[in-house]
């Protein structure tokens, strides 16, 4: 292994790497003990404690002879990602041993703080580099899908559009052994898939569905569903500009699937995988979709148009009743689908709804595992009458009230009766900069969906 080899903010251990000591408050004290007094002096001058986020650079007669990283919560990736951005450029080894978890979830934070997306701007400067022996591959792998995430959700929409996305799905699928296709256009009417085609119409960009299939069929089947909008007018209801500005993240539910789907061929989960993602540009042109409108759907539903910028349901309910034909054992779909959920739970913690607890329990549970939370929030049936429609089965909007809610009712009309389904209604960004999440995309519950398959099916 190289330095070439490696992702951005690692590299080979060398004798020129200065030494790294991780510490928390409590380690810190009995770090202390067998330093010499005037390192004990220097650290007590700045009033150093090792608080979680801090560092502190040592001296030495020709400089900087090495570092403490303060951090919190060991297990916690993000507990290590200032290291990166706070420590001066060059490499850095670790001074002592750490326990298995704990040295992962330093190198995922120490990868996570050293992103940098560079497609149009070269970063400000250098992270710093941890210089290991060897990088662990699932660590490897896992940073890799996070990255995943946010570059297909950081490039702009007329380098990310649909034609685009589907070249990057077909990339993932070439690269891991998968089939693949594409439905695209009219053919999408041919194939009776007309709510992906009806959003998507007034674009001059194709709409289409991704389709990508891996794995053994005497596997368990897993089918993932990504809401692919790679740009949201709102349609004919259109999106103030504020509320527009942002846009280019809608794909953020399809940048999840294809990054789970491409961890868990990575990984060699052994499941049968299905991934589907309906992607569009929610555009306003002459044959845009119209408030008041009916349209036809694959699963026979008739759907009224309240609100043309509830897209993301309606293209999303063509693709689970596709998923559904296919008899999974689990459906599992991410989508950036209402402000309600952020509302609710802010930009860092996804919105998890479940028509199964067993599945929702062992999501929650990995979750806490590796420090990668959602909330779970409920499929409240009643309040399927904001979904009424008097002249359609249903509408696809209706009311302010209970809007993450109403979405996800809207989707499980779409989903079999009695099949595991799971949909994570995520934000899929950062509003500002922090260590380890930069400002914006970023991948939310990825970790712990991988954490929860791997949990269910890898043993």
């Amino acid at each position: 292994m190289t330095t070439d080899d490696l992702p951005v903010g690692f590299s080979t251990a060398t004798a020129a790497a200065r030494p790294l000591h991780v510490l928390d408050k409590a380690g810190l004290g009995t770090w202390l003990e067998a330093q010499p007094a005037a390192t004990r002096a220097w650290l007590a001058s700045q009033a150093f404690n090792a608080a979680p986020g801090s560092h502190a650079l040592l001296p030495g007669e020709d400089g900087v002879a090495g570092a403490i990283l303060g951090i919190g919560d060991p297990l916690d990736a993000y507990a290590h990602a200032h290291g990166a951005g706070a420590l001066p450029a060059g490499d850095w080894a670790l001074a002592h041993a750490l326990e298995p978890a704990h040295l992962a979830a330093l190198q995922l934070g120490w990868g996570l703080g050293a992103y940098r997306y560079t497609r149009y701007k070269q970063g400000a400067r250098a992270p710093a580099r941890l210089a290991l022996d060897a990088l662990d591959e699932e660590v490897r792998d896992v940073l890799a899908a996070c990255v995943r995430v946010r570059d297909l959700v950081n490039t702009p929409t007329q380098d990310m559009g649909p034609e685009q996305l589907e070249a990057v799905a077909r990339e993932v699928a070439t690269a891991h052994g998968a089939s693949f296709e594409s439905i695209v256009g009219d053919e999408l009417l041919a194939q009776d898939f007309p709510a992906i085609h009806a959003v998507g119409r007034a674009s001059h960009r194709a709409p289409r569905l991704l389709k990508l299939q891996w794995g053994d069929a005497s596997h368990p089947h897993l089918v993932l569903v990504g809401k692919g909008v790679c740009f949201d007018t709102g349609g004919l209801d259109v999106k103030p500009a504020d509320g527009m500005r942002w846009m280019k993240k809608d794909m953020g539910g399809a940048a999840h699937a294809i990054a789970l789907a491409e961890l868990v061929m990575a990984r060699a989960l052994p499941l049968r995988l299905t991934l589907l993602v309906p992607a569009v540009e929610n555009a306003i042109g002459p044959d845009a979709y119209r408030p008041g409108e009916v349209i036809a759907t694959r699963k026979g539903v008739s759907v009224e148009i309240d609100n043309t910028d509830a897209e993301g349901r309606v293209v999303l309910g063509d693709a689970l009743a596709h998923a559904g034909e296919l008899s999974p054992d689990l459906i599992l779909d991410f989508a950036t689908l209402t402000g309600a959920a952020r509302i609710a739970l802010g930009p860092d913690l996804p919105a998890l709804f479940a028509n199964d607890d067993a599945l929702a329990n062992d999501w929650l549970a990995a979750g806490e595992r590796v420090r990668d939370p959602l909330w779970r929030m409920p499929l409240w049936r009643p309040y399927l009458r904001y979904l009424t429609s008097n002249i359609a089965d249903m509408a696809n909007a209706g009311s302010r009230m209970a809007g993450a809610v109403t979405a996800a009712l809207y989707l499980e009309r779409f989903v079999p009766e009695g099949t595991p389904w799971a949909h994570l209604d995520v934000y899929a960004w950062n509003d500002s900069a922090r260590p380890g999440r930069p400002a914006g995309g970023e991948a939310l519950a990825l970790r712990s969906a991988y954490a929860m398959l791997k949990a269910r099916y890898a043993s």
